[in-house]
């Protein structure tokens, strides 16, 4: 059984890993995950959350605001929205993500939106702030 697999993690504005990983948790839409060598293929979307991968070097935390994930038996390959290491976050960052989810709840529910996207808007909303208390910023 394969010990590690390739884990590759991009945002828009560049590209934040690419390594051998133990296992990675991964912030779902569905719920968190866990990808391991030899996982199932799996495509699931992200929300919001910490991104902890395990690799032979030592875990690494990542904040992401949703994006893609695909999971291979050979790798994983997260596609983020938004991606910042956790030792780069920062009060600011999180005050910065917290006030764009509130502009997008807000507009939301001023432009008569369908339904459906100001639960999304405020789903993005609570787990921004969330994030803040977890991680004690």
């Amino acid at each position: 059984m394969a010990d590690t697999m390739q884990f590759d993690l991009v945002s828009p504005e560049r590209s934040l890993a690419s390594l051998q990983a133990r296992a990675v948790q991964i912030p779902g839409a569905e719920g968190d995950m866990t990808a391991m060598p030899l996982h199932a293929p799996t495509l699931t979307t992200l929300r919001p959350g910490i991104l902890k991968v395990d690799a032979p070097e030592g875990t690494t935390e990542y904040l992401v605001t949703g994006g893609f994930a695909q999971i291979t038996s050979e790798g994983l390959s997260v596609l983020a929205e938004r991606a910042i290491p956790m030792d780069e976050m920062t009060r600011a960052h999180l005050d910065e993500l917290i006030e764009e989810a509130r502009t997008m709840y807000k507009t939301a529910q001023e432009d008569n939106s369908e339904h459906g996207l100001v639960e999304d808007a405020a789903k993005m909303l609570a787990d921004m702030e969330a994030l803040g208390t977890h991680m004690s910023l």
